[in-house]
């Protein structure tokens, strides 16, 4: 049987070890850590792998601010206030006295409906911003997106749409 020759060493390597300089040493075993990343194997579990660009991530998080989403509630509550409005207006005209000799005219009705459909549309509008933007509050101070943010928000909401109408305490 033949004995295996022990490796020549590298003056390099004698080198690093004399000086104590371990970072060197780390570079020259390791390589430079600056590499292509070429061959990233990503799994394609739910479908294709798209990998976002600056202006897609942009938009992400400007779509999941909380600013935005407490503006598209109110927008959203202001349209299904106004429908709401228009829909309960229909059902219970303010006629006050059905044997009066003057009935109402169209005029005065659409007028009722008007006045009805803005104050249900400002009444959603506040609700949905309020609510939407204490639930997003206590998502971001949680940390956590599940049912007791929208639980705590309606609470703390409840409590404010109390305060508003003067209820507390009379």
């Amino acid at each position: 049987m033949g004995e295996f020759a022990k490796p020549p060493t590298d003056p390099n390597l004698v080198k690093f070890s004399q000086e104590n300089d371990y970072d060197a040493l780390a570079k020259y075993l390791v390589g430079n850590m600056y590499r292509w990343r070429e061959h990233i194997i990503i799994p394609k579990i739910l479908g294709p792998v798209i990998i976002k660009t600056n202006e897609e991530k942009l938009i992400e998080s400007t779509i999941e601010s909380c600013a935005f989403k407490s503006v598209t509630s109110c927008v959203v509550g202001y349209g299904l206030g106004a429908a709401v409005g228009l829909f309960t207006s229909s059902l219970m005209p303010n006629v006050t006295d059905t044997t009066a000799a003057q009935t109402q005219t169209a005029r005065e009705i659409l007028r009722e409906m008007k006045n009805s459909m803005l104050s249900y549309a400002k009444n959603f509008a506040m609700l949905g911003l309020v609510f939407s933007g204490i639930e997003c509050c206590i998502e971001t101070a949680r940390g956590k997106s599940d049912w007791k943010n929208g639980t705590y928000a309606g609470g703390v909401t409840g409590g404010l749409i109390g305060l508003r109408g003067n209820k507390l305490n009379q």
